[in-house]
């Protein structure tokens, strides 16, 4: 069976109706390899940044603390040795890049997933058109109001400056091109806004 969604005007009401791709909008979502998707994304957006001194990086500690014999105290050959206040720290954090990729194939099928799964939840609005001839947020802003939608996601089939920044002041509202979308995201918004025109180019790229 053809999956078929309404297509609204920016008043909220339907224009018509548009068949998508049963293969993208209409399969039964693949819950285990859309979680996979998300933690590769969050696990790639991490700087890896975060590092701690070992005892051979810390300053201080050259001399021995006191001589290693006959003061009835546990020998010691630096006050920076990680069992001392102000020591090394041992097996701690180094920077290091925490990126890994998916196959093409599981890439492909969370992405699918995602899409089926807002279908299915209702979730997912087709917008008949989107321009706007200079930045006008507050148009946006009662676009988004007709439509019902608070955090949405909004695809377009190409970057669109004024669309952008249209929309970029708006709490809960983030724009995207076709080729930059990702699981994260679709699933991240409330509800999946997409442009008529960028309907027909998801079907094209992730056929």
């Amino acid at each position: 069976m053809v999956p078929k969604i309404d297509v609204l005007d920016r008043n909220g009401n339907s224009v018509g109706a548009v068949d998508l791709s049963a293969d993208i909008f209409g399969r039964a979502p693949n819950v285990i390899v859309m979680h996979m998707a998300v933690v590769n994304y969050l696990a790639n957006q991490r700087q890896g940044t975060q590092s701690t001194l070992t005892r051979a990086e810390v300053r201080g500690g050259g001399k021995k603390p006191w001589r290693q014999k006959g003061t009835g105290r546990a020998r010691q050959g630096s006050i920076r040795a990680p069992q001392w206040y102000h020591g090394g720290v041992a097996l701690g954090p180094k920077p290091r890049s925490y990126r890994y990729s998916l196959t093409k194939k599981t890439r492909r099928l969370a992405l699918k997933s995602a899409f089926s799964s807002k279908f299915l939840s209702k979730e997912l609005i087709v917008l008949d058109e989107l321009q706007f001839e200079r930045y006008k947020t507050q148009e946006m802003a009662s676009i988004l109001k007709a439509l019902k939608v608070r955090k949405a996601l909004i695809v377009l089939p190409a970057v669109d400056n004024f669309v952008v920044r249209s929309a970029r002041n708006i709490e809960g509202v983030k724009t995207a091109c076709v080729n930059t979308l990702n699981v994260y995201d679709i699933l991240n918004f409330d509800t999946l806004v997409i442009v008529k025109t960028a309907v027909a180019k998801i079907e094209e790229v992730y056929a």
